[in-house]
């Protein structure tokens, strides 16, 4: 298997990241040359017209004759960066800017990074749909709860070009797929496990969700007051309908009474994990601590008292990396002509990254690397498939 270069992991140092970010990380590159005045003529005036009046009589041609069907809009309002909160459009930026190095890098995909000025849905959803013409998916990113429930949906209705909210989707394919190895490890079967979600947010809730479509039922999810539960303090809009989906044994109150016996702790939230607790969860337990850039208790720690522990740190073993999913599945959803991404898309991502870690799977490699060069083609043949079925 040849991988992706992928050099020994050292801390950047300070210098060395503002100098990587002078300028932005992004640029533009031709495919049709520009060497003399024939070039010009055939990529400019005049030649272009003989294009644009192709498309203006068939809209249809678009697809064939510019980038806008193969290209990406990664959008965000800035209300909610990695773990930096609501900083804003401008310094959200950067972080577009590198999802979009990764579309390319990992997908083969153009996109281009859109940061609004306004935290209005319904003005955002105007806004895409004027833009519509210029690209042919959306990736919405760092959009802050519940807002970016509302917002995805919308624009799902609103456009007729794939929508996703790497947030919520990308993190929970990922998460299966990391499941179905880790209980692959130790010979288990999905549905029977006890699960508990610490953190009904964007991941929270996608999680929960795909866990629930690929045959888990004992799923119980906390936020910060505690176990969701039906007519609790704070239970409304997207958790209200968690709420009636979750928790099939009716537990009440907080981490030690969801804990106690549970087979895997999901972490969503900046809530720490007493070590205690861990000690609470039934044998051969998993934890996958997933806050970044600290984790909700220290993979040492919980390698203690869990068969199998997972992150989303590069720095320690089983990162859960969203880069293992969303490339793919954009790529899959446009090389099928999808109008939408669907559950069942959803679920062959998640397979598609199991199986191509199946072969080496082990308790400290339980997904594959997000260098494995058969991850992106394997997710995008899956969902692509996948689309074309449904």
């Amino acid at each position: 298997m040849t991988m992706l270069p992928d050099r020994a992991l050292a801390v950047p140092t300070r210098d060395e990241i503002f100098t990587a970010h002078e300028g932005g990380k992004l640029g533009t590159a031709l495919t049709s040359p520009l060497r003399d005045a024939h070039d010009l003529s055939v990529a400019y005036t005049p030649g272009v017209a003989e294009v644009s009046r192709a498309i203006a009589a068939d809209p249809g041609l678009s697809a064939r004759y510019t980038w806008a069907n193969r290209l990406v809009a990664v959008v965000s309002d800035g209300t909610a960066v990695l773990g930096l909160g609501d900083i804003g459009p401008r310094a959200a930026l950067p972080v577009m800017e590198g999802k979009a190095a990764l579309f390319k890098t990992f997908g083969g995909l153009d996109s281009i990074p859109i940061v609004l000025d306004t935290t209005d849905v319904d003005e955002i959803v105007e806004t895409l749909v004027r833009l519509r013409p210029s690209f042919g998916a959306v990736n919405l990113e760092d959009v802050s709860a519940p807002r970016c429930f509302e917002l995805e949906r919308r624009l799902i209705e609103a456009l007729d070009c794939p929508v996703m909210h790497d947030d919520q989707h990308g993190t929970a394919i990922v998460l299966l797929a990391a499941l179905r190895g880790a209980a692959e490890v130790q010979g288990r079967d999905l549905a029977p496990l006890r699960v508990v979600i610490s953190g009904a947010g964007a991941a929270g809730v996608a999680c929960a969700r795909i866990l629930r479509a690929a045959g888990i039922t004992d799923i119980t999810v906390l936020d910060s007051r505690g176990i969701i539960v039906p007519g609790r303090a704070g239970v409304t809009g997207e958790k209200a309908l968690l709420a009636a989906e979750t928790n099939p044994r009716g537990l009440t109150g907080g981490p030690a009474e969801a804990l106690e016996g549970a087979d895997v702790f999901v972490g969503l939230s900046c809530a720490k994990l007493p070590e205690e607790l861990l000690a609470s969860m039934a044998p051969d337990a998993m934890v996958f601590a997933l806050s970044n850039p600290d984790p909700e208790v220290h993979p040492d720690v919980a390698a203690r008292y869990a068969s199998i522990v997972a992150t989303g740190r590069s720095d320690f073993p089983n990162q859960i990396n969203n880069v293992l999913a969303f490339p793919g599945v954009f790529r899959g959803a446009l090389d099928a002509g999808a109008r939408r991404i669907t559950e069942a898309m959803k679920l062959a991502a998640a397979e598609a990254i199991f199986e191509v870690a199946r072969e080496d799977l082990a308790p400290d490699r339980i997904v594959p690397s997000p260098f494995d060069p058969r991850v992106a083609p394997a997710v995008s043949r899956a969902v692509a498939e996948a689309s074309v079925t449904e």
